[in-house]
């Protein structure tokens, strides 16, 4: 009988310990990875372009992981000559402004207005601040 009790007291003992290393285990912290690297991809692209021609830049967003709630944003600078630079569906980007991108498969097309060399400098962003840089010469 005496061993039994013995037993007895330290199986609660070990279930005493047991519960209090759960407890103790637990955190209301949980760590979640929202920022994931990512690139962006495009097809070859004419390097000549006459006044008036318009070149497809076709992209593709490429994510290393995936957290739903991440925004992408496009914007573009044009440092040399003279063009424009639009969405498939019709959006005309003005330079260093601000665009959701539509999808992570999308169509870019630049429309030149110069003779000169010409230079586009396309900016990829994400809602956490990460950017990708593209850029695009035409003759």
């Amino acid at each position: 009988m005496y061993m039994r009790n013995v037993i007895y007291k330290m199986l609660i003992g070990c279930y005493m310990v047991a519960a209090l290393l759960l407890v103790s285990a637990c955190n209301d912290n949980v760590d979640i990875q929202q920022s994931y690297p990512f690139t962006v991809e495009t097809m070859p692209v004419p390097k000549k372009l006459k006044v008036g021609e318009t070149a497809e830049i076709r992209c593709q967003l490429h994510r290393d992981g995936r957290f739903e709630e991440t925004k992408y944003f496009i914007r573009y600078f044009q440092p040399d000559g003279a063009g424009t630079l639009k969405m498939s569906d019709g959006t005309v980007l003005l330079p260093n402004d601000l665009y959701p991108l539509p999808g992570e498969t999308f169509r870019l097309y630049y429309t030149s207005a110069s003779t000169d060399q010409q230079t586009v400098d396309v900016y990829f962003q994400d809602s956490f601040g990460q950017v990708q840089q593209l850029t695009f010469s035409f003759i």
